[in-house]
């Protein structure tokens, strides 16, 4: 289904960016045969990374035709227990690539290619990469159904465009449109006293300042008393025409007294940068607060490429005795635009609130390497982790450490070492390192287990500690029971769950032969497809197998009967 193209649209977006590589905005076409309702957006802030794509909403159930928006060849394929579950990625002449994920089944063609592959190597997660022109589609061809695998939160298609460079773009510049006429919604204005002895409003602490709605749609607030290096926050989301959900924005843009300073589109990013998402909020604000405040202005070492023009780096220096009007403009993809007029006045305050210092006696520097070790327990933060040096709060207390709070993001892992000699042997590979989460529920960290050294690799502050696990996971039936004639049935389905460490691996045979099962954490279920045509015979006996984490293993059997 093509929708057509305004002439406005065009006209923006070959006086963007884009001119200098230009974007196909006839090429490629819908994905789906409905109208398209998003529940999510390009580039919207997800946890530690921007969203690649645009989520589809599929009117609530699976099973909608999935279609190739454009000519080309199966160039990929991925089936996963997480993340993209079942995915699809499509070449195209032009040098673009679609990606196609959480999708139910693949067409019948493809799903046999896979299943073949998977019986082969005798696992559900497989990653394919075939020929060029092995599996060639035509547009608009059904690839596949959507579905809800993987990490999906609801049924609906996750739909990318990247560049020849695997890079994402925003699919809404190539001509996949959204009836869009809401401009985007403002949550928080906040202000930053960045410099030493910068303060806004008597204080160097961040400020939210309280919006005051105008007649015309766009917002104000009270005059901003400030001196010194200063910056500004905004949470603010979008959402289209029909749906309520609170999707990203396209585009920031601020000014100071007329002149830009401060620029951020959501149009093209690359995945080694996306981590960096960290760098662009508020990351301690939201580790309290649940909100992404997105700053509008750059600390030093952030890379990211969504920043357009930058005066040094958005940051204000606010003089004494001079007046300021501070603008923000924030528009989703269709032009729609919400403004925001803050007035500064520059005043040097004697009565400064003092920014609260939590100096402890670990200092953890960005450029620098950082280890501790105490009670048998070591932790080492490589050089380049932390985004900006921070005093840690680290307690060690018997086999327990609380490593700070997840208030500080790392990029990149830092390791936690337990000394296991302490230990009886014997009870070595039933323990494991668990990060504790809310009301110390252990929630399990992959644990590597060398000589008497128990390590786990995290990008997450908070408290670890050792956690031991005894019981197996357990298995039972959900739509048979022992000995029971199944003729009818499609499908052959077991529960599978662990009460601690977590479901590692699985193995299910009939009459001895192993069969395919697919795996759906959301819903703990193991499911087998009588149409891939191994279960033959008339009475076969049932065999799965299922190990957690540190090798609990449990073994559950069964007899059915079955004639075709």
């Amino acid at each position: 289904m093509k929708r057509a193209t305004s002439l406005l649209f065009l006209i923006f977006f070959s006086n963007s960016l884009f001119a200098q590589s230009p974007v196909p905005a006839e090429y490629f076409e819908d994905p789906l045969a409905v109208p398209l309702v998003l529940s999510g957006t390009f580039g919207e802030l997800r946890s530690n990374h921007f969203h690649s794509g645009l989520d589809i909403k599929t009117q609530g159930v699976e099973g909608l035709e999935v279609l190739a928006s454009a000519s080309g060849y199966i160039s990929r394929i991925n089936i996963q227990h997480y993340g993209y579950g079942k995915a699809l990625y499509i070449q195209h002449p032009n040098g673009f690539t679609t990606v196609y994920a959480h999708l139910q089944r693949l067409a019948p063609k493809l799903k046999e290619y896979v299943r073949k592959r998977q019986y082969g190597k005798e696992s559900y997660e497989i990653e394919l990469f075939p020929e060029a022109g092995e599996l060639k589609v035509e547009q608009g061809e059904v690839i596949a159904y959507s579905g809800n695998t993987g990490g999906s939160g609801g049924p609906h298609l996750h739909f990318e465009i990247r560049d020849g460079n695997q890079r994402p773009m925003n699919a809404q510049m190539f001509g996949i449109q959204v009836p869009d006429n809401r401009a985007p919604l403002i949550e928080g204005i906040f202000a930053y006293p960045l410099g030493e002895d910068a303060h806004v409003n008597n204080s160097q602490e961040r400020q939210k300042l309280r919006l005051i709605p105008l007649n015309d749609g766009s917002y104000t607030t009270k005059q901003v008393e400030a001196c010194g290096e200063i910056g500004f926050g905004i949470s603010t989301v979008d959402q289209q025409d029909m749906a309520y959900n609170k999707n990203g924005v396209y585009r920031i843009e601020a000014n100071l007294n007329g002149d830009q300073v401060f620029e951020i589109n959501f149009e093209k990013f690359s995945f080694s940068e996306t981590r960096h998402l960290n760098q662009l909020i508020d990351y301690e604000y939201y580790s309290k607060h649940r909100d992404r405040v997105q700053k509008l202005f750059k600390n030093p070492g952030n890379p990211l490429s969504l920043y357009g023009k930058l005066i040094q780096e958005g940051k204000l220096n606010i003089k004494d005795s001079l007046d300021y009007q501070y603008t923000i403009s924030v528009t989703d993809i269709q032009g729609n635009e919400k403004l925001i007029r803050i007035p500064i006045k520059g005043q040097v305050s004697d009565r400064i609130q003092k920014k609260e210092k939590n100096e402890t006696p670990y200092l953890a520097k960005a450029n620098q390497a950082f280890s501790v070790k105490e009670n048998n327990i070591d932790v080492y933060i490589p050089e380049g982790s932390l985004y900006e040096d921070a005093y840690l709060d680290i307690k060690f207390t018997g086999d327990t450490i609380e490593l700070h709070k997840d208030e500080i993001p790392l990029h990149s892992n830092m390791t936690i070492g337990f000394d296991m000699s302490r230990y009886p042997k014997e009870d070595w590979d039933k323990l494991f390192i668990a990060r504790l989460g809310n009301y110390g529920r252990p929630n399990y960290s992959t644990t590597y287990k060398k000589g008497n050294r128990f390590t786990t690799r995290t990008r997450t502050f908070g408290k670890y500690t050792l956690v031991a696990d005894i019981n197996p996971p357990e298995i039972r039936p959900v739509n048979f029971y022992d000995g029971q004639w199944i003729s009818n049935k499609e499908t052959l389905k077991v529960k599978i769950t662990d009460d601690l460490s977590g479901i590692d691996s699985y193995r299910a045979t009939v009459n001895g032969k192993f069969i395919l099962m697919e795996y759906e954490y959301k819903d703990n279920t193991l499911t087998h497809y009588f149409s891939d045509d191994v279960v033959t015979e008339t009475e076969n006996n049932l065999k799965v197998i299922v190990v957690d984490n540190v090798g609990n293993t449990a073994t559950y059997t069964a007899k059915f009967f079955r004639k075709e």
